[in-house]
Parts: structure tokens; C-alpha cells; sequence
């Protein structure tokens, strides 16, 4: 078995100033590392447990499949601070029947970015009993 140390997505925009500016002071991701140099330069940004990077040029956007779940602690906050800063919001935070209360948005480049609110009590917080 492959032992994975770490990981991240790899994202190629189709304008990378343009997804930095999304990634980095829209959404306000916390930078990891930078490197390169130029209008291409890569940036890796925090995901909670995981990393995006957002590096190199694409000539189109990134498969329609591909889709981001970004986890947040207050949904209705996220979902407020998302319209003053002129994010896409596709689907405004909602209570799906599952417990999730899930909202939709999108980065430049058309990407999906789930974003959802775990609520207290909820099973997905809890690991089940042996």
C-alpha cells in the first residue's frame, strides 16, 4: 500500500491572477507556500486538511466533474461575507435532508465549491461506536 505523506488538488485556470485573486483575497485562503515566479507562479493555499494549488495555465476551463467541498463553522456568516466580497453564489445555504446545511459557489473559472456547515449533533462530527 502507498504510504501518502500529503496531498493537494492541482488546479490550471485558465487565468491564474485571476484564481489567485479568487483563492487568496476573495475567499481569503490562507497561503502555504509560494514558488515560481512571473504570472504563472504557483500558490498553494490551506484547506483545512488539505491543500489547493493553484499553478500553471490552462487553455480551458477544468472539467465540468470537478468539484471542490470546502468545510465551514457558520454557513449563514460565510454565505453573507461571500455576497459583500462579489462571490458567484450559486445556491444560498440550505438544510438538505441529509443535515448538511450545504451552499454552492464558483470560482472564476466556473468550478463548484461546496460549502457546508456541519451542524452540532450531527453524525458526520462523530465517529461511530465500535
Amino acid at each position: 500500500m502507498v504510504h501518502v505523506l500529503s496531498s493537494r488538488l492541482l488546479l490550471r485556470p485558465t487565468d491564474p491572477e485571476r484564481s489567485r485573486r479568487f483563492y487568496g483575497e476573495t475567499l481569503g485562503l490562507a497561503v502555504y507556500r509560494e514558488f515560481g515566479t512571473g504570472p504563472e507562479r504557483g500558490v498553494v493555499y490551506f484547506l483545512g486538511g488539505g491543500f489547493l494549488e493553484v499553478s500553471g495555465r490552462s487553455r480551458t476551463p477544468p472539467a465540468p466533474g470537478l468539484e471542490l467541498w470546502f468545510q465551514v463553522a457558520d454557513a449563514a456568516a460565510a454565505y453573507a461575507e461571500f455576497l459583500e466580497r462579489g462571490v458567484l453564489v450559486l445556491e444560498p445555504p440550505e438544510k438538505k435532508p441529509w443535515g448538511l446545511i450545504e451552499m454552492w459557489i464558483a470560482d472564476p473559472d466556473g468550478v463548484r465549491i461546496a460549502v457546508v456547515e456541519v451542524p452540532e449533533g450531527h453524525p458526520i462530527r462523530y465517529r461511530p461506536t465500535v
